[in-house]
C-alpha cells in the first residue's frame, strides 16, 4: 500500500506527533478531543455500531463515489463541511473502505484569509462556496481511521489556500449539531482536533510537494494533473496519539 502511494508521487509524512513545543492549551485542546473520541466509541460498541456504520444507518444500497449524506454535512454557524464516500474497489488503497472529507467555507475562516493565486476558475455564485479542503480521513472495513491525506484540487473542486492559511483554519473546523448523527458529527469534530499537528505537517508537506512537482508539468497548471491525486499521507492509530499525549502529561507532572 505505502509503495503503490509513492508510485502515485504522494508523500509519505511521519504519523507520529511531536508535542513537545506545543503550547499547554493546544495540548489541552487535544486532550479533551481524546476523551470525546473515547465516549464515542465506548456509545457506539455498546450496540455493536461504529462511526461509518453509524453514518450509513438506513442506508439501502451504499453506491461508490456518492457523498454520505446526500447533500454532505454542513454547520451553519461554524461553516464546517464534511461528507464520507469510497471509491470503487480497484481503486482503493489497503484497507481502506472509504474516507471522509473535511472542508471549512469562507464565512467560517479567520478574518484576511484569500485564495492562493492560482489559475483562473470558473468564477462562484456565491462567496461562500470557495471553499477549503482541510484532510481527508481513511477508514477501514471496522469503521476504525487507519489514514490522513491530502489532494489536489481537482479531486474535491475546492479554491486554493495556502498551508499556513489552511492551518489556521484547523481550530474553526466543528460540526455542533444532532444531523445527520450527533456521535459521528462530535467524532469528526474531535479527530480533526486530536490529529492537528500530524494535519499541519501534511499541508506543509502538500505545499512543497506541489511546488516542486509544478515545475515538471505543462502545461503548469499542476492542480489540474489528474496524474496527482493525493499529495500527502500519513498512517495514524488513535491510541497511539493518546498514549503519546499521556506520556507528555506524565513528563510534565514529574
Amino acid at each position: 500500500m505505502r509503495d503503490r502511494l509513492k508510485q502515485s508521487g504522494a508523500i509519505e509524512v511521519s504519523g507520529e506527533a511531536d508535542l513537545g513545543r506545543l503550547p499547554p492549551q493546544e495540548i489541552a485542546e487535544l486532550a479533551a478531543a481524546a476523551e470525546t473520541l473515547a465516549e464515542v466509541a465506548r456509545v457506539l460498541a455498546k450496540t455493536g455500531d461504529n462511526v461509518v456504520g453509524e453514518l450509513l444507518r438506513g442506508t439501502e444500497t451504499f453506491y461508490e463515489w456518492d457523498h454520505y449524506p446526500a447533500g454532505d454535512v454542513f454547520d451553519s454557524d461554524s461553516n464546517s463541511q464534511y461528507y464520507y464516500h469510497a471509491h470503487p474497489p480497484g481503486q482503493r488503497f489497503a484497507g481502506e473502505h472509504g474516507h471522509f472529507h473535511t472542508f471549512l467555507r469562507p464565512r467560517g475562516m479567520p478574518r484576511g484569509i484569500k485564495p492562493a493565486p492560482q489559475p483562473a476558475a470558473a468564477p462562484l455564485q456565491d462567496p461562500n462556496d470557495a471553499l477549503s479542503h482541510l484532510v481527508a480521513v481513511a477508514m477501514d472495513a471496522r469503521g476504525l481511521p487507519i489514514r490522513l491525506f491530502t489532494t489536489n484540487r481537482w479531486v474535491t473542486g475546492e479554491v486554493w489556500y495556502r498551508a499556513e492559511d489552511v492551518c489556521r483554519m484547523l481550530p474553526r473546523f466543528s460540526v455542533d449539531h444532532a444531523q445527520p448523527s450527533w456521535p459521528v458529527n462530535r467524532w469528526i469534530t474531535a479527530l480533526v482536533t486530536l490529529f492537528r499537528p500530524q494535519i499541519v505537517a501534511l499541508l506543509r508537506a502538500r505545499d512543497a510537494a506541489l511546488h516542486a512537482y509544478d515545475r515538471r508539468v505543462v502545461p503548469p497548471d499542476v492542480f489540474e494533473d489528474r496524474g496527482l491525486e493525493i499529495v500527502s499521507y500519513a498512517e495514524i492509530v488513535i491510541e497511539a496519539q493518546i498514549e503519546t499525549l499521556r506520556s507528555r502529561s506524565h513528563r510534565r507532572r514529574s
